[in-house]
């Protein structure tokens, strides 16, 4: 029954993911909530799992023509840089305020995703009117 589970959370965050809303979103508190694992590992297995889907579709996006190597370095090195002191700063910090702090991100993703949908509904009903 529980790989049938996580089975279901990985096709979920997978779903998710190639959406663009992001797999981990459902995947950490899945890992969490469902099957009790620690969030520090929560949060590493989701990177883990990150990395696959990254380097798949960097190879879709270069294929279709849509990359610009030209000032890549610009962003991927402080990626690189802020991704690896933020995984060294989350293995330093207590795994009760990891959990707050990966719940303030959920909500505040939630309320700019909800001005999102606001705005485009917006816009549209505005484009109605004016055409």
């Amino acid at each position: 029954m529980g790989f049938i589970i996580i089975m279901l959370l990985a096709l979920c965050a997978g779903l998710l993911g190639g959406m663009g809303m992001g797999g981990g979103t459902i995947l950490i508190p899945a890992l969490t909530i469902f099957l009790g694992i620690e969030q520090h590992a929560a949060q590493a297995a989701n990177l883990l799992a990150f990395l696959p889907m990254a380097l798949i579709s960097l190879k879709i996006h270069s294929g279709n023509g849509l990359i610009k190597a030209r000032g890549a370095l610009w962003i991927i090195i402080p990626a690189v840089a802020l991704s690896l002191g933020g995984a060294f700063l989350a293995a330093y910090t207590p795994s009760a305020l990891l959990r707050r702090m990966f719940g303030a991100f959920l909500i505040a993703l939630a309320i700019k995703q909800a001005f999102d949908v606001y705005n485009s509904i917006k816009e549209q009903n505005a484009q109605k009117k004016g055409g």
